[in-house]
């Protein structure tokens, strides 16, 4: 079932490019956006990252942390962050389960199976989902004049 606006954020903890646990729990408190995307390294996915590292005060200043998450490994993100100076940790899920529990897998996508798919998600500091956005068309990016204007409702 997708996830709607209104209702709690499922709950995970995710290994981040240091090799630390990071769990959404944690972040209560603060406004969160969630940025799931297919890979690491491919021209899309690039080109949103580093649209919200170069934007990244817009979030600051709605108090929210960013998190891009994608089933590649945190080896793999680690080198991305890296080279692409992101300056919003990345999240591996390896496993897929934050992707299952967002409902953001692809049946398949360029032959692979199980491919987070690109989606955006703003969660409130009560740990309640305002904004739901997932792309059907991995080559679209995510609306991020609504997430922004998302946040800035948000106290």
């Amino acid at each position: 079932m997708s996830i709607q606006t209104g209702q709690e954020a499922p709950l995970f903890t995710l290994t981040d490019t240091q090799r630390k646990k990071v769990s959404l729990a944690e972040q209560r408190g603060k406004n969160v956006v969630l940025l799931f995307f297919p890979f690491a390294f491919s021209g899309t996915c690039t080109k949103e990252l580093c649209a919200t590292r170069d934007d990244i005060a817009s979030y600051n200043n709605g108090n929210a942390v960013v998190f891009g998450i994608s089933i590649d490994s945190f080896f793999t993100l680690a080198k991305y962050k890296e080279d692409q100076h992101l300056n919003f940790e990345l999240l591996s899920d390896f496993n897929k389960e934050a992707s299952e529990m967002y409902d953001v897998l692809y049946d398949e996508l360029l032959g692979m199976k199980g491919v987070s798919k690109r989606a955006a998600f703003v969660i409130d500091k009560e740990g309640i989902i305002r904004y739901a956005e997932v792309m059907e068309n991995a080559s679209e990016i995510p609306d991020f004049t609504k997430i922004k204007e998302t946040l800035s409702t948000l106290s």
